[in-house]
């Protein structure tokens, strides 16, 4: 299965890429090396392409107390805030690094209602830096559901400039590991809870969109 998020820059790059092993079969036949480079570059980006835009299965963890990581990938930060202003108070950033070959659709952490939905132009540092959360382009979204919050940042690398969420808007309820969008070709996700979150995954770990917990929260008490 394929996502429809890159469904037209997954066509594109495999037409692209026939279109170039076509040619060089058909007119550098006369230079078989050439060809045979040639061919080989266009079956591996047909290749590359049709991993990077993969969009599989997820079994949605289901416990109503947990924050899902929105992406897969690898732990690459977890630090102490001393505010955010959405969450309102301390809070935990755990933020999840996509290389090329990660799935790149991004799911929804937690149930509840979209309450902040903000697009962010700005630079393109790499990824993994500390403060590209906060200079990066990006999109930020705020979940409320009752008592509990959850924040979460698409942010754009220096490779990765392109985010799309088209399947979000401010006042929409949303479910818990359903699809919402994607970075393309790789990048990062930022998720902040409440300090008072457990977090539970640590640095180095590997994700699964939907699956992995990254935080249980207290519970409801509104």
């Amino acid at each position: 299965m394929f996502t429809k998020y890159g469904l037209s820059t997954l066509l594109t790059t495999v037409f692209i890429s026939l279109g170039v092993i076509l040619f060089s079969t058909s007119f550098l036949s006369g230079f078989p090396l050439i060809s045979l480079i040639l061919n080989l570059t266009g079956l591996f980006f047909i290749v590359f392409a049709l991993n990077f835009f993969r969009d599989p299965f997820r079994a949605v963890d289901q416990n109503p107390d947990s924050i899902v990581s929105p992406a897969d990938g690898k732990v690459v930060l977890i630090k102490s805030l001393p505010h955010d202003e959405f969450i309102g108070g301390p809070a935990t950033l755990v933020a999840v690094f996509m290389s090329p070959l990660n799935v790149h659709v991004n799911r929804v952490p937690m149930d509840g209602e979209v309450k902040l939905l903000r697009y962010q132009p700005g630079l393109f540092l790499k990824a993994w830096e500390d403060k590209a959360s906060d200079v990066n382009e990006r999109s930020e979204i705020g979940i409320v559901n009752g008592s509990k919050k959850v924040l979460f940042k698409q942010i754009a690398g220096f490779v990765a400039r392109r985010i799309v969420f088209p399947d979000l808007e401010e006042g929409k309820k949303v479910t818990k590991g359903n699809r919402f969008g994607m970075i393309k070709f790789g990048s990062r996700v930022d998720v902040i809870v409440p300090a008072s979150y457990e977090i539970k995954v640590t640095v180095g770990q590997i994700t699964r969109a939907a699956e992995t917990v990254i935080a249980l929260t207290p519970g409801d008490k509104a």
